[in-house]
C-alpha cells in the first residue's frame, strides 16, 4: 500500500472516529481549569484515571513500581558521624604504674636501659651514662665546678618560670605546646616484659593503674597500621600477647570493679551498671575497650582472630549495650562478618546478633531482624547461587531470629509478601518483562523461602492462618506462572515450599497436580550435552540446549518422584489416602504407558505398585472402622499407632527414595554442575596455546614451500 496523499491525510485527519475520539478524550482532560486555593486535587485524579484507562479499561494496576522487596525491612539507624566526634583518645595513666624501672628507685641508668629500652637506642644511653659517671668524678674532685653546676640549674629554673609567666596571654601558643607534651608521653615503647608484668599485676593484684596501661596498649594494638602517634610495640609476640588478654580478661576486670555476676547479661543488669557508684569514674576504661574492640573488627582480616574476638564480645555484651550509639556499629559489623565469612566466623557471629535481639529489649530485637534480613536478600541479588549451603545457614539464622518475637515477625512477614505478591500482580496484569523477571529471581525466592521457614517452624504453637493462606496463594500463583521446562527448578522450588507448608500445619494441600504435570513433559531426543550434570537447587532458569539431554529427564523424574512421594507419606495413614490417590494414579499409569527410557518406567512403576498397596491397606482398615464418616474426632485419630511405629511400607519406599536421592546428590558433586560449566566454557573459549611457528610445523612449512615453487621464488 501505498503512502496516503495529502487530501487524504487531511480527511483522515479531521473525520476519522478513533482520531475524533482521542480528540475528546484530551478535550475533557485538558478542558477543567485549575481549582482555587488548592481545595481539591480532582484534576491530578483524572490525569491518573486516563493515564491508566484504554478503551474504558483500566489495563495497569494501581502501582507500577517495582520496589525492593527489603523495603518492608525499615531501621532506624543513628548518625554515625556524631559518633567519630568523640574523644577515643588514650587514658591517662597512673604515674605510680611500673612502665620503666625508672620509675621504681634508684636504680642505675645501666639497668634502666637493659629491662625497658630496645637494642638500638643501647648505645646512647651507656654513652650517657658515661658522661654522667664523668660529671659525677668532677664533682667530688673539684668543689668549684658542683656551685658552676648549681648556679646554672638556678638560673635555667628562673629564666623557664619568667617564659611560662611572659607566655599567659598566649592561650593558642601554649595549648599546642600542651598538645606536643601529650603526644611527647604518649610515645611510650611497650617491650614484651612491661607487657608481661602489668598482666602480673591485673591477674593477682586487681591492679587498675595497670589495667589502664593495658587499655591504651590494648587500643595501640587495634590500631596497629593505622595511627602514627602512640605506644610502639617491639614484636609480634607482643601484639598477641595484649589482644589475648585483654579479650579475654578484660570482661572478668570490669565485673569484678562493678560486683556483677558473669550469668546476669539482661536489659535490668544494664539500667544497674549505669546507676552503679562507680560508673562515671570507671566509664572511660569501658568505654576505651568498646572502641577499641569495634576498630578491631573493621581491621583485622584474620578469620580466626575474629572468631575469638566475636566469643569474648558476646561475654562482654553488657558493656557495650551501654552505649546505645556504639551498638549500631557493634550490629553494622557483626552483620557483615556473618553475611560474609566462613561457617565457624559466621556461626560466632550469629550468637552475638541472637543474644543482642534476645535480651536486650525489643528495639534491639528491630534493628537486628532489619540489619539481617536485608543482608540477606543483599546476598541473593545474583543470578546464581554458588554456595548454597551458606546460603540456607544464612536462611536459617533470619528464621531462628524471627521465631525470638513471633508477633513482631509475623508483622514484617505480612509486609513482605505483600511486596512479593503485588509484584506477582504486577507481571501477571502487565506481563512487563522487569516483573517477570524480578519473581524468577534468588532474591523473590529467597524471600518467599524464609517466610515459608518461619511459618512452618511458628504455626503449630501460634495463630498464622492468614499469613499461611497468603503464601499458599502466592506459591500457587509463582508455580502456575511458570509452566515450561526451562523453569522445572522454580516450580519444584514451589511444590517443596507447599509440602512443607502442608506437612507443618497439618492442613491438605493439592500439589500432585503440579508434580505429575511435571512428569508429563515431553522431552526431545538425547542431544550432545546428555552428559552436563545440573543441581536444581543452585539454578532457576535452565538452557535451552540443556532440554534434550538424558541428564534433564532423570533429573526431572527423581526430583518429581521425591516431591510426590513426600506429599503422598504424609497422607499414607489418613483415612482419605485412597480418594485422594485415585486421579494421580490414573495419570501415573498414563505416564508409564508414554515413557520410554527403562530406567524412568521402573521409577515410576514402583511408585504406583507402593501407592496401590497403601490404598488397598488403608482401604481394609477403613471398612473395619467401628465409626461413621461424621466422627471427626475418630477419623483424626485413625491409624495412629501404625504411623508411630514407621514400618509400613509406604514409610520404608519414602525413606529409599530419600537415600537414593543423597546418593545422587553426592555423586553430582563429582560432576560440573551448570555454574562450573558456565566457567569452564568462558576459560575455553580464551586461547591456551600459541599457534606453532612454520619452521617447527612439518605440515606449515610444507604449504610455505609449495605457494613458493607456485610464485617462482627461488
Amino acid at each position: 500500500m501505498g503512502k496516503l496523499g495529502k487530501k487524504a491525510r487531511k480527511f483522515a485527519k479531521k473525520h476519522l472516529q478513533s482520531v475524533l475520539k482521542q480528540r475528546r478524550k484530551t478535550k475533557a482532560l485538558f478542558k477543567r481549569k485549575a481549582p482555587k486555593n488548592g481545595k481539591n486535587d480532582s484534576e491530578e485524579e483524572t490525569v491518573d484515571d486516563y493515564a491508566g484507562t484504554f478503551n474504558g479499561r483500566n489495563s495497569e494496576p494501581e502501582s507500577t513500581v517495582i520496589t525492593s522487596l527489603d523495603a518492608a525491612f525499615t531501621e532506624n539507624e543513628t548518625d554515625e558521624i556524631a559518633l567519630a566526634s568523640d574523644s577515643d583518645g588514650y587514658l591517662s595513666e597512673d604515674p605510680s604504674c611500673p612502665y620503666s624501672v625508672e620509675s621504681e628507685t634508684e636504680k642505675t641508668l645501666e639497668d634502666t636501659i637493659v629491662t625497658v629500652y630496645s637494642a638500638q637506642n643501647n648505645k646512647i644511653h651507656s654513652d650517657l651514662a658515661a658522661l654522667k659517671k664523668k660529671l659525677d668524678r668532677l664533682r667530688k674532685k673539684d668543689p668549684g665546678f658542683n656551685n658552676f653546676l648549681e648556679s646554672f640549674k638556678s638560673s635555667a629554673e628562673t629564666i623557664q618560670n619568667d617564659d611560662s609567666f611572659s607566655d599567659e596571654g598566649d592561650s593558642s601558643d601554649h595549648e599546642e605546646q600542651g598538645e606536643d607534651d601529650l603526644v611527647k608521653d604518649k610515645e611510650k615503647f611497650l617491650s614484651n616484659q612491661v607487657i608481661v608484668t602489668w598482666c602480673r599485676m591485673v591477674k593477682e593484684d586487681n591492679s587498675q593503674s595497670a589495667f589502664v596501661g593495658l587499655l591504651n596498649a590494648y587500643r595501640t594494638a587495634c590500631h596497629y597500621g593505622v595511627e602514627s602517634v602512640g605506644h610502639k610495640i617491639d614484636s609480634s609476640e607482643t601484639f598477641c600477647n595484649i589482644l589475648i588478654f585483654t579479650l579475654s580478661n578484660a570482661d572478668d576486670v570490669f565485673r569484678g570493679m562493678f560486683q556483677i555476676s558473669s550469668s546476669n547479661s539482661k536489659k535490668e543488669t544494664v539500667e544497674k551498671l549505669q546507676k552503679n557508684s562507680k560508673w562515671k569514674s570507671m566509664k572511660s576504661l569501658v568505654k576505651s575497650f568498646v572502641r577499641s574492640t569495634l576498630f578491631l573488627l573493621d581491621q583485622i582480616t584474620d578469620s580466626e582472630i575474629l572468631t575469638f574476638a566475636m566469643a569474648r564480645i558476646r561475654a562482654s555484651l553488657i558493656f557495650f549495650v551501654a552505649f546505645p550509639s556504639l551498638v549500631q556499629r557493634l550490629l553494622k559489623a557483626t552483620v557483615h562478618l556473618w553475611a560474609t565469612s566462613g561457617r565457624v566466623l559466621s556461626s560466632a557471629s550469629f550468637l552475638v546478633i541472637r543474644d543482642v535481639a534476645a535480651m536486650f529489649g525489643s528495639d534491639h530485637f528491630d534493628t537486628c531482624l532489619a540489619k539481617t534480613s536485608r543482608s540477606f536478600l543483599s546476598r541473593s541479588r545474583v543470578t546464581e547461587i554458588t554456595d548454597i549451603e551458606h546460603m540456607e545457614f544464612l536462611r536459617d539464622s533470619v528464621v531462628e531470629l524471627c521465631c525470638l518475637d513471633v508477633q513482631k515477625s509475623s508483622v514484617k512477614a505480612v509486609a513482605s509478601l505483600s511486596q512479593c505478591a503485588k509484584i506477582f500482580s504486577l507481571a501477571t496484569q502487565t506481563k512487563k518483562k522487569e516483573a517477570v523477571k524480578k519473581i524468577c529471581s534468588w532474591e523473590y525466592v529467597n524471600c518467599v523461602d524464609m517466610w515459608v521457614r518461619f511459618i512452618s517452624a511458628n504455626i503449630r504453637d501460634f495463630d498464622l492462618q492468614s499469613l499461611f493462606f497468603m503464601t499458599v496463594k502466592l506459591i500457587n500463583g509463582v508455580a502456575h506462572m511458570f509452566p515450561g521446562p526451562r523453569y522445572l527448578p522454580l516450580r519444584l522450588k514451589s511444590i517443596e515450599w507447599l509440602n512443607c507448608l502442608s506437612s507443618s500445619s497439618g492442613t491438605f494441600i493439592p500439589v500432585a497436580s503440579l508434580v505429575l504435570d511435571i512428569l508429563e513433559y515431553k522431552v526431545a531426543g538425547e542431544g550432545r550435552k546428555a552428559q552436563i550434570a545440573f543441581d536444581t537447587a543452585s539454578v532457576l532458569k535452565l538452557p535451552k540446549h540443556y532440554l534434550k539431554s538424558k541428564s534433564f529427564q532423570d533429573e526431572c523424574f527423581q526430583s518429581a518422584v521425591k516431591q510426590l512421594a513426600f506429599h503422598f507419606s504424609q497422607w499414607s495413614f489418613h483415612i482419605s489416602f485412597p480418594d485422594l490417590a485415585t486421579i494421580p494414579l490414573i495419570r501415573l499409569r498414563r505416564i508409564l504407558d508414554i515413557t520410554t527410557l527403562e530406567s524412568l518406567r521402573r521409577i515410576v512403576k514402583r511408585m504406583i505398585d507402593q501407592v496401590e498397596q497403601n490404598v488397598d491397606f488403608v482401604q481394609k482398615k477403613r471398612e473395619d472402622a467401628p465409626f461413621s464418616p461424621l466422627d471427626h474426632q475418630s477419623a483424626d485419630s485413625f491409624l495412629q499407632l501404625e504411623k508411630s511405629s514407621l514400618n509400613s511400607p509406604f514409610t520404608q519406599y519414602y525413606r529409599s527414595v530419600l537415600d537414593k536421592a543423597c546418593e545422587r546428590k553426592l555423586h553430582k558433586f563429582d560432576k560440573k554442575s551448570l555454574p562450573e560449566l558456565k566457567t569452564s566454557k568462558k576459560n575455553a573459549a580464551k586461547p591456551k596455546r600459541k599457534p606453532v611457528a612454520a619452521k617447527d610445523h612439518p605440515a606449515e612449512n610444507g604449504m610455505v614451500n609449495s605457494k613458493r615453487r607456485r610464485k617462482g621464488s627461488p
